[in-house]
C-alpha cells in the first residue's frame, strides 16, 4: 500500500528521520571519540575568525546539539515505526535545523564559504523533515 500518498509520507518521515539520526549521531560521536582532533583541527580552521578564543566552547556546544539531534531522530525513527508518531522526530528534526545553522554560521565566520555551501542541501532536507514530521 505504498502507492497511496499517506503511505507515501509515512515511509519518507521514516528515511528522513533515520539519515538524520545517522548524520548526527556519527558526527557528535565522532566529536566525542576524536575531541583532540577535532580541537586541533578546527582551532586552525577559526584561527583568523572573531571566534578564534571560543573554539573549545563551540566544540562541547556543537557536540550537545548534534548529539540531541541525532537521538531524537533515532528515537523519533523508531517511534515513526512502531506507534506512527512522529512527535520525537518532529523536535530531532527542528533541533537538526539548529544544528545546521549553528555549523553554517561557523563556517560563514571562518570564511570558508565552500564549507558553508555544502551545509545547504542538509538545511533543505532538514526543512522538508520538519515539514514531513508535523503531519
Amino acid at each position: 500500500m505504498l502507492h497511496t500518498t499517506a503511505e507515501a509520507v509515512y515511509l519518507m518521515q521514516i528515511l528522513a528521520s533515520a539519515f538524520l539520526a545517522v548524520l548526527f549521531l556519527q558526527s557528535g560521536i565522532d566529536k566525542i571519540i576524536d575531541r583532540r582532533g577535532n580541537l586541533e583541527w578546527l582551532t586552525g580552521h577559526f584561527a583568523k575568525s572573531p571566534l578564534a578564543g571560543m573554539v573549545p566552547l563551540m566544540v562541547t556546544t556543537i557536540t550537545i546539539i548534534e548529539i540531541a539531534a541525532g537521538a531524537l531522530s533515532a528515537i523519533g525513527c523508531a517511534l515513526v515505526i512502531l506507534l506512527r508518531d512522529s512527535t520525537i522526530a518532529f523536535y530531532g528534526a527542528v533541533v537538526s535545523a539548529v544544528a545546521i545553522l549553528a555549523l553554517f554560521f561557523g563556517q560563514r565566520m571562518a570564511k570558508d564559504y565552500a564549507g558553508a555551501a555544502v551545509l545547504v542541501p542538509y538545511f533543505l532536507l532538514t526543512l522538508v523533515s520538519i515539514y514531513l514530521l508535523a503531519r
